[in-house]
């Protein structure tokens, strides 16, 4: 349960003010549609996260445990740095053919390959022994920092505190971090 827990904390501090936060809001700005598009990020998020957390459960396996606890230690504390350096806005995307869902879940699939969050999962994954939970965590974390903006629109992500969101995600990873180097995590 606690890799649930956290994997769903960091997730969905760690979007805050993320690229793909900033997608959901040009697509509900454009399509206008809620449902779609929350369904396609949800779809989007399981399947890219699941990739990731394989990847971690891996390299978990693969990797002798003492290179793992310094690279998981150092890789969340430059997560920490990593979340400080905002996103740069991306064009609107261009409408699509196959539907408001099937848009949303390519776009934030893609949105989503290399990004903090994928990293932090593949990290949530090695970290604890249960890949489903970390999967299921990060998609909740995910959805809980997007839904609103989708909801909410252009008037919620006006009002956000977007600085004191990252330093906040930026403290936890690296309190993460240094947990995992000092061996309490």
């Amino acid at each position: 349960m606690e890799a649930l827990l956290v994997s769903t904390v960091i997730v969905a501090i760690a979007e805050m003010g993320d690229k793909t936060q900033l997608l959901a809001l040009l697509l509900i700005c454009r399509y206008q549609q809620t449902w779609p598009i929350i369904w396609g990020i949800v779809v989007a998020t399981l399947a890219n996260h699941f990739l990731a957390a394989l990847a971690g459960v891996w390299i978990g396996a693969s990797v002798p445990d003492e290179w793992l606890r310094w690279g998981l230690g150092l890789g969340f504390i430059v997560m920490a740095a990593w979340v400080l350096v905002p996103d740069s806005e991306d064009e609107l995307p261009a409408p699509s053919k196959h539907g408001v869902f099937w848009t949303t879940t390519v776009l934030f699939f893609l949105v989503e390959m290399g990004d903090k969050t994928q990293v932090a999962t593949a990290a949530l994954a090695a970290t604890f022994d249960n890949l489903i939970l970390v999967v299921i965590g990060s998609t909740i974390g995910m959805v809980l920092a997007n839904a609103p903006v989708v909801w909410l629109g252009q008037r919620f992500a006006c009002h956000l505190p977007l600085r004191l969101l990252r330093a906040l995600a930026a403290l936890l990873f690296f309190a993460l971090g240094l947990g995992v180097l000092l061996a309490w995590v």
